[in-house]
């Protein structure tokens, strides 16, 4: 069996004070194979963008990671120094992060920005930068002419596009999509995944693809992880977690979400103050479906299973 390309063993990340420390995300254990599609789910607060910050190194103070390791085509990313890990951070892994108009510079261009990423990293001529940067607006379906706007002047849908360019404009092969459509309606969601969908057929990238709805997880990814409280209660291929949840929190977290036709039902989540004690190790259920194991008792509150 060949290498995976993202392989984090029992990573554990902090968040540490004078006050007190708190355990974000323990002891989480996961890989990627080339040109898979990871999703991992989960409410927010759970620690799945933390996991994401953690596998670029950007965690800020006070947030430590506390254990385990992370590698990258078999190197030890938390080895790398500060040359090595620029170089990382965008031929080896992009991040499209939560809000695209956090992430763009309001002040410069969109063309000026998507350049620089070639100008600094590649040693690219301004005028040879602007060009692919045009070729990129090509790619996500925007017009070239767009590269003199400001990030004020395209929609909401055309950020996130411009994101998802910049991201892949060194060819990366992982792309790690931190809740990508958020705060976008539902049908530019779809042109989205749609696009993202296409690019990733295109350039063959793998994606760690994070989000807290699992509807539009199952309908990118290959597999995917259940996350709670910092820790993984149920991974297994998308289709099947989809089909069979085995996890009464998978369950709750689906039955989230209203269904978009068919009759009316009652929603039920997990309600206030519900969380389960010391979450286990996952075990096997079927070679591909590993589960924390629980008892309906292990709950605080009722209701959810």
């Amino acid at each position: 069996m060949s290498t995976p390309l993202l392989e984090v063993e029992d990573l554990s990340v902090e968040y540490v004070t004078e006050a007190r420390t708190v355990r974000a995300v323990d002891r989480v254990t996961f890989s990627i194979a080339e040109r898979e599609v990871f999703g991992l789910a989960g409410e927010s607060g759970c620690g799945k963008s933390t996991i994401a910050n953690a596998i670029l190194r950007l965690l800020r103070d006070p947030a430590v990671i506390a254990g385990g390791s992370i590698r990258f085509a078999g190197t030890d990313v938390l080895a790398l120094n500060a040359d090595e890990l620029r170089d990382f951070r965008w031929r080896q892994v992009a991040m499209v992060f939560q809000s695209a108009m956090n992430s763009l510079n309001p002040v410069m261009t969109i063309g000026d920005q998507i350049a620089d990423i070639f100008t600094t990293h590649e040693g690219a001529s301004k005028k040879s930068a602007l060009a692919r940067a045009g070729e990129l607006l090509d790619l996500v379906g925007i017009p070239q002419e767009r590269l003199r706007a400001y990030p004020h002047q395209l929609s909401g849908g055309m950020r996130q596009r411009v994101v998802i360019a910049m991201a892949t404009a060194l060819r990366p092969p992982l792309l790690i999509m931190d809740e990508p459509t958020t705060a976008l309606d539902v049908v530019v969601q779809q042109e989205i995944m749609a696009q993202i969908k296409e690019l990733q057929q295109q350039l063959g990238f793998a994606i760690l693809f994070i989000t807290h709805d699992i509807s539009l997880m199952v309908e990118l990814s290959d597999r995917m992880a259940v996350m709670y409280a910092g820790r993984f209660v149920e991974t297994a291929p998308a289709k099947e977690i989809l089909d069979a949840p085995e996890h009464p929190y998978t369950r709750a977290l689906m039955n989230a979400f209203p269904p978009m036709s068919g009759p009316r039902t009652r929603l039920r989540g997990l309600g206030e103050g519900v969380r389960f004690r010391d979450i286990p190790d996952l075990e096997p259920v079927t070679p591909t479906h590993w589960v924390a194991p629980h008892t309906e008792d292990e709950l605080i509150s009722e209701g959810i299973a």
